[in-house]
C-alpha cells in the first residue's frame, strides 16, 4: 500500500507473499500465546474474523451485512478494558509491520530473480539505442548526469530505530528461508531465529519516550548510509558500467558518479529552533568521522586482498620510501628510549633517583599544559626532531607527496579553553606548544610523547596488532602503501574526534586527509599499477568499489544543506541597518533593498561590525553564516531559502555569506576553506510559484549576481520548488499545475540569460505532499526542465522504504538514473494544444476555489478537523525534533504540511490529496469537454501521472471508516460537513473513473489492490480501536496509558497505510 509501489513495475509473487505473511503471522501467534495467554488470543482472533467477514461482504457488494458486522465489531471493541485495548493495538500493529516486511522482501526477490527488469540500466540504454540515440551521445549523457538525492529529517518515520533494525533482520531471515538448498535442520534453526526476533519485538517498547535531537536524526541518516547505501552504491555503479559497456562499448569512468547524496539532517533550521549553528558543526564533523571510519574498514579489507608483489615501478618506489621512513622512525624511537633511561629493565645495577617527598608545583594541572614557569630538580632532555620527506613531485609526474613529521612536536598545537570551547574569547587559555630542544621533565616528556602518538600516529599497542614490516627484498607493495593510507586515515579520525570535543587540534595539512582527491590519489596509483601489471581482474574488484565510494561519498558521506526562512534573514538585516542608522531594511521597497544589497556585495569591506549587539535569534542567524564560512563548500551543499518571494531574498543571503567569509578569513589569516555555498530560493506557495520566473529573471538582470553565478558556480543556478506547502495552500491538483508552470517559467528565464538550471524538487512521502512513484514523477516534468541534472528530497519513512535494504536501494538508484536519462534524451511531450492548457487552468481554478472555500473559508472546518482526526495528539509521538507549527497560531495556515496530511491519513480519508479534484473535473466535463480530458489523459504524460496518483490515493481512501470517526467523535452540528466531504470524495471517484476508463479504482494496478485488501482485517479494527481510544482520552486527558494506546494505534495505521505524512 505504499506510494512507491509503481516504481518497481514487476508484480510481486502474491502466492509467495501470502505464504510469508502466513508464516510470520503463525509465529507471532505462537509468541502471543505465551506472552498474553489463550483467553486473549481468542478475543484477538474473533476481532480479526469479524473484520475479515465485513471486508468480504463489502467487496462482494453486500453493504448492509458489512455495516452490521462493522457495528458489531465496534461494539465489542468499546467493551474492552484499557489493558485489552492496548494489547490488541500492539498485536495488530505488529501484524501490519510484518506484512510490510513480507511485501518488501518479495519486491526484492522478484526483481533479483527476473531475467528482464523494466526501468533497469540495461533496459533503458537498450531502448534508447534502439530508438536512434548514438552510442557516443548516450555515453556522454550518462557520464555528465548529476543527480543528488537529499535525505531529510522530516518527522514521518514512525518506527523506532531499534524496531527498524529488528525488521531488517527478519527480512534477512526471509531471504535465507528462500534458499532451495536449505536442509530440514537449518530450516528449524531459522524458524527459531524468527521466533526469537518476534519475541524480542513484542517485549520492546514501540514508543519513543523522548523527542529525538537533530543530532539523533542525523545519526539515523548516517546509519542508512552504513547499513545499506555503502553496499548499494558500488553494486548500482557496476550495473550501470556493465550496461554502458554492452551498449556503447565503453565502461563507466572509474570516478564518474551520476548520483550523489545530500542531507538536511542537522542543517534544516526552518521553524526548528533546535537546529543551531553548533548542531550544524557537530553533524558535519560527525558525518566526516563516519566517512573516515567506513574507509578505514575498507582499506583494512583491501590490504588483506592485495598481497601480490608485482607492481609498477612508481608504486614500488613509493612502497620502498614508506618502509625507509618507518625504519628511520623506529630507529629514532629506539634511540629516544635509550637516552631517556625510563625502562626499569635496563641498567639493573644503576640506582634509581630517589622519589620526591612532595609534588612539584603545577602537578594539579593537565598533563598537556606547559610548565615553563615551574622549577624542577630533574634534568632536561634534548629530543631530536626532524622533518622527513620521502617523496617529492618531480618533473610534473603527479607522484604522491608524503611530507610528514616523525613525531615532530613542532607540528602539534593543541589549544583548549576554560569552558571546552574553541572559540570563546576572554576565557582562561592553556596552550600546548611542544619544542624539540628541551622539556621540563622526563615524566612530562613521556606524557607528551604518548599524547602526541595518540594524535598523529600508532601507539605501541596498536603496532602489536599489525604484522611486522616487510623487509625490503620481496615486499608486498600494495600492503605497504595501503598501510600508510590506513595510518593517515587513523590520524584523520582522531583529529575529528578532538574537534568534536571542541579541542582545536592544528595538524600540518599532510598529516590527515581533507579532500577526497587526496584519498583517491594513492588508491588510483594502486589501480593503475594493477592494470599495468596484468592484474586488471583484481583492480576491478574491491579496489574499484572503494574508489567509487570515495568518488560518490567524498570525505563527508552526504554534504549538508542549510535551510532558513526568508523572514529570519530580513530580521537580521533589520538589526544591522538599524544599528548602522540606515533605517529599517524590511520597510524598504524591493528596489531600495536591491540597490543596498548590490552596493554592499560589490564592496570589499565587511558590513557587520564585530561589536554589534543583537537578539539571540539574530545572533543564531549570524552564527550559522559563520559556521558556513568555517566549513565551506567542502562540507556543505546549498543554502536553501524557504518562503522565498523576491530577488532580494537571495541577495540578502549572498551578502551575509560574503560578510561571514571576510570575517573568518581575517581571523584565520588565510582564505576560508572551499567555495561559497550555492544560494537556492525555495518557492512554495501558489503566489510565489507564479512569480518564480520573474524573480529569477530579475536576479540575472543584476550584473553582480550574473557574474557571480558564472564565476563561482560555473554558470549554474539551482531553484527549489516545494510540493508540501503549495498542496496545503491550494489543494493537490492546483499545486501540481502551478508547479508545472513555475518550472517552465524558471527554465525559460535561465535559457534567456544562458544559465544552466538544476531544479530541486521538495517532494514528500505521501501524494498529498508531492510523493508518489519517482519514475512517474520525473517522466512527467515539463520538457527541458530535466537536462541531465536533478535534485530531489526523500523524506521520513520513504528513506527507509526506498533505501533501507541494499537491494531496494540499488533499484531506486537505477530508477533515478534511467528516468533522468530518458527525460533528458527523450523529453516528455508538452500539451499538444493550447486548449489543453486552458482546460487545466479551468480545472485548477474550480478545484482551488472548492478547496479553499472548505479549508480556509468555512468557519466550522477547523473545529471539525480537530474533532475528526487525531491531529492534536500527534505531538506525543516524538517522531521529530521540530515543532508541528511554524508559529503558535491555531489556524490551518501555520500548521505544517506533515501533520496536516498525517492526521487525514490516519482516518483513511486522505482529504488533502483529492479535495477539489472532483469539482474541477466535474465542471469541465459538464461543459462538454469529456473527450478532450480523455485525450489529455492518453497523450499528455503530466496530466496522466496527476490523475493516476489521485486514483491511487482514492483507492486507499475508505468512506465507511471516515464516517465512523465522524459518528463517534464529531459534534452533531458539524457532522453535515463530514457528509458533504464524503459526497465530494464520491464525485472525485466518479470523474476519475470516467476519464481513465477504468471500472474500478486502481484497476491498472491489481497488485496494489490485492495488497490493500490483505491488510484490511488488521487495519480496520485498528481504526475502530483508535476511535474508541480517542473518545475515552478526550474525556480523560491525563490518562497516560490511554495516550500510549492511542500512539500505538497511530503507529499501526501508519504501518498499514505504509506512509504517514
Amino acid at each position: 500500500m505504499t506510494d512507491i509501489t509503481d516504481d518497481i513495475a514487476e508484480e510481486i509473487s502474491l502466492q509467495g507473499f501470502e505464504d510469508d505473511c502466513r508464516l510470520l503471522g503463525n509465529l507471532l501467534n505462537d509468541v502471543l500465546q505465551r506472552e498474553v495467554g489463550p483467553d486473549f488470543m481468542e478475543k484477538l482472533e474473533r476481532t480479526r474474523v469479524l473484520a475479515q467477514s465485513a471486508c468480504n461482504m463489502r467487496m462482494a457488494g453486500i453493504e448492509d451485512t458489512a455495516e452490521l458486522l462493522e457495528k458489531q465489531l465496534a461494539a465489542e471493541l468499546s467493551k474492552m478494558t484499557l489493558e485489552e485495548a492496548l494489547t490488541l493495538a500492539r498485536a495488530f500493529s505488529h501484524y501490519l509491520n510484518l506484512t510490510g516486511i513480507a511485501e518488501t522482501h518479495h519486491r526484492v526477490t522478484k526483481a533479483r530473480g527476473a531475467a528482464y527488469l523494466s526501468k533497469s540500466c540495461d533496459d533503458t540504454l537498450n531502448q534508447l539505442v534502439q530508438g536512434g540515440v548514438s552510442p557516443a551521445e548516450l555515453y556522454d549523457n550518462v557520464c555528465k548526469q548529476e543527480v543528488e538525492i537529499v535525505l531529510t529529517a522530516h518527522p514521518t518515520q514512525i518506527n523506532r530505530r531499534t524496531l527498524q533494525y529488528k525488521h531488517i533482520r527478519i527480512a534477512h531471515l526471509l531471504e535465507y528461508n528462500d534458499r532451495p538448498d536449505l536442509g530440514h535442520e537449518d530450516r528449524e534453526m531459522l524458524i527459531e531465529d524468527l521466533v526469537r526476533e518476534l519475541a524480542s519485538i513484542w517485549q520492546t517498547d514501540e514508543l519513543r519516550r523522548h523527542k529525538p535531537t537533530p543530532v539523533d536524526e542525523a545519526r539515523a541518516g548516517l546509519n542508512i548510509v552504513e547499513q545499506s547505501l555503502w553496499r548499494a552504491v558500488p553494486h548500482y555503479l557496476r550495473r550501470l558500467s556493465n550496461a554502458l559497456k554492452k551498449h556503447t562499448g565503453k565502461p563507466l569512468p572509474l570516478t564518474c558518479t551520476p548520483i550523489k547524496y545530500g542531507s538536511w539532517m542537522g542543517g534544516d533550521r526552518d521553524g526548528n529552533p533546535n537546529v543551531t549553528a553548533k548542531v550544524t558543526r557537530e553533524v558535519s564533523l560527525l558525518s566526516r568521522w563516519m566517512a573516515v571510519d567506513l574507509y578505514l574498514r575498507e582499506v583494512d579489507n583491501l590490504r588483506f586482498e592485495l598481497s601480490m608483489n608485482q607492481c609498477s615501478a612508481k608504486l614500488s618506489r613509493l612502497a620502498h620510501e614508506i618502509l625507509t621512513k618507518e625504519n628511520t622512525e623506529e630507529a629514532w624511537h629506539e634511540s629516544w628510549s635509550q637516552q631517556s633511561n625510563l625502562s626499569p629493565f635496563k641498567n639493573h645495577n644503576s640506582h634509581a633517583p630517589p622519589l620526591p617527598t612532595q609534588l612539584p608545583a603545577g602537578a594539579d594541572l593537565p598533563s598537556c599544559t606547559e610548565h615553563n614557569d615551574v622549577e624542577t630538580h630533574y634534568s632536561r632532555l634534548s629530543v631530536p626532531g626532524s622533518d622527513f620527506m620521502p617523496m617529492n613531485r618531480q618533473g610534473g609526474e603527479g607522484s604522491l607527496i608524503f611530507k610528514e613529521s616523525l613525531l615532530n612536536t613542532n607540528n602539534l598545537s593543541i589549544k583548549t579553553h576554560g569552558n571546552g570551547s574553541a572559540n570563546n574569547s576572554g576565557s582562561t587559555q592553556s596552550v600546548l606548544t611542544p619544542r624539540s630542544s628541551s622539556l621540563s621533565s622526563n615524566q612530562l616528556l613521556l606524557q607528551r610523547k604518548q599524547f602526541a602518538e595518540s594524535q598523529i600516529g600508532r601507539n605501541s599497542f596498536e603496532k602489536l596488532l599489525e604484522p611486522s614490516s616487510s623487509q625490503l627484498p620481496g615486499i608486498a607493495p600494495y600492503r605497504v602503501v595501503l598501510g600508510y593510507v590506513k595510518e593517515k586515515l587513523s590520524r584523520t579520525r582522531k583529529r575529528l574526534e578532538l574537534l568534536l570535543e571542541d579541542l582545536s587540534c592544528e595538524y600540518d595539512s599532510w598529516d590527515y586527509y581533507e579532500t577526497s582527491e587526496q584519498l583517491l590519489e594513492p588508491l588510483l596509483l594502486c589501480y593503475d599499477s594493477l592494470q599495468s601489471s596484468g592484474s586488471g581482474i583484481l583492480a576491478d574488484g574491491r579496489l574499484t568499489d572503494l574508489i567509487r565510494r570515495v568518488a560518490t561519498f567524498g570525505m563527508v558521506l552526504m554534504k549538508l544543506d542549510l535551510r532558513q526562512e526568508s523572514g529570519r534573514h530580513s530580521e537580521t538585516l533589520d538589526a544591522i541597518t538599524t544599528y548602522l542608522d540606515m533605517g529599517t531594511y524590511s520597510e524598504w521597497d524591493e528596489d531600495k533593498k536591491l540597490e543596498f544589497l548590490t552596493r554592499e556585495l560589490k564592496g570589499k569591506r565587511p558590513l557587520i561590525p564585530p561589536t554589534i549587539e543583537v537578539t539571540s535569534d539574530v545572533r543564531e542567524v549570524l552564527d550559522t553564516f559563520r559556521v558556513a564560512a568555517e566549513l565551506g563548500s567542502d562540507s556543505l551543499g546549498a543554502y536553501v531559502i524557504s518562503m522565498a518571494s523576491n530577488a532580494s531574498d537571495v541577495l540578502a543571503v549572498e551578502l551575509m555569506q560574503k560578510d561571514a567569509r571576510l570575517a573568518v578569513a581575517g581571523e584565520l589569516g588565510r582564505p576560508c576553506p572551499g567555495g561559497t555555498l550555492r544560494v537556492v530560493p525555495l518557492f512554495e506557495t501558489v503566489k510565489d510559484l507564479r512569480e518564480a520566473g520573474s524573480v529569477i529573471k530579475k536576479l540575472f538582470s543584476i550584473d553582480w549576481y550574473r557574474d557571480h553565478i558564472i564565476k563561482n558556480h560555473n554558470g549554474h543556478q539551482e531553484v527549489m520548488v516545494g510540493y508540501s506547502d503549495s498542496g496545503k495552500d491550494a489543494g493537490r491538483f492546483t499545486a501540481a499545475w502551478e508547479l508545472y508552470k513555475a518550472q517552465e517559467d524558471v527554465v525559460a528565464a535561465c535559457n534567456e540569460y544562458g544559465i544552466k538550471i538544476t531544479l530541486f524538487h521538495g517532494r514528500g512521502g505521501s501524494i498529498g505532499r508531492g510523493g508518489g512513484p519517482t519514475y512517474l514523477a520525473i517522466q512527467s516534468q515539463p520538457p527541458g526542465s530535466v537536462m541531465g541534472t536533478l535534485r530531489s528530497t526523500e523524506q521520513g519513512e520513504m528513506v527507509q522504504a526506498k533505501f533501507g535494504l541494499p537491494q531496494m536501494a540499488v533499484r531506486q538508484l537505477e530508477i533515478y538514473t534511467t528516468a533522468v536519462l530518458l527525460a533528458t534524451l527523450r523529453p516528455p511531450q508538452p500539451p499538444k494544444e493550447e486548449k489543453w492548457r486552458n482546460l487545466m487552468d479551468e480545472i485548477s481554478k474550480i478545484s482551488c476555489t472548492t478547496y479553499r472555500n472548505t479549508v480556509y473559508e468555512n468557519p466550522e472546518f477547523l473545529a471539525y478537523f480537530h474533532e475528526a482526526t487525531p491531529q492534536a495528539e500527534l505531538g506525543g509521538l516524538n517522531i521529530g525534533s521540530r515543532p508541528t507549527r511554524r508559529k503558535t497560531s491555531p489556524g490551518i495556515g501555520h500548521l505544517r504540511a506533515i501533520p496536516w496530511v498525517f492526521a487525514w491519513t490516519q482516518t483513511r480519508f486522505v482529504l488533502p490529496a483529492w479535495l477539489g479534484v472532483g469539482a474541477g473535473l466535474k465542471g469541465v466535463c459538464e461543459n462538454g469537454h469529456t473527450e478532450d480530458i480523455r485525450a489529455m489523459y492518453k497523450e499528455w504524460p503530466f496530466f496522466q501521472s496527476t490523475i493516476d496518483l489521485i486514483e491511487m490515493v482514492l483507492g486507499k481512501a475508505d468512506i465507511p471508516i471516515a464516517k465512523h470517526y465522524d459518528e463517534v467523535l464529531v459534534s452533531e452540528s458539524r457532522r453535515e460537513l463530514g457528509a458533504e466531504l464524503r459526497r465530494e470524495l464520491l464525485t472525485a471517484d466518479k470523474f476519475v473513473l470516467l476519464i481513465t476508463g477504468h471500472e474500478k479504482l486502481s484497476e491498472n494496478n491489481r497488485s496494489l489492490r490485492k495488497l490493500i485488501e490483505s491488510r484490511l482485517p488488521y487495519l480496520n479494527p485498528m481504526n475502530m480501536l483508535q476511535v474508541e481510544i480517542l473518545k475515552r482520552l478526550r474525556r480523560d486527558d491525563d490518562n497516560n496509558k490511554l495516550r500510549d494506546a492511542l500512539l500505538i494505534t497511530i503507529n499501526g495505521i501508519a504501518a498499514g497505510m505504509r506512509n504517514t505524512g
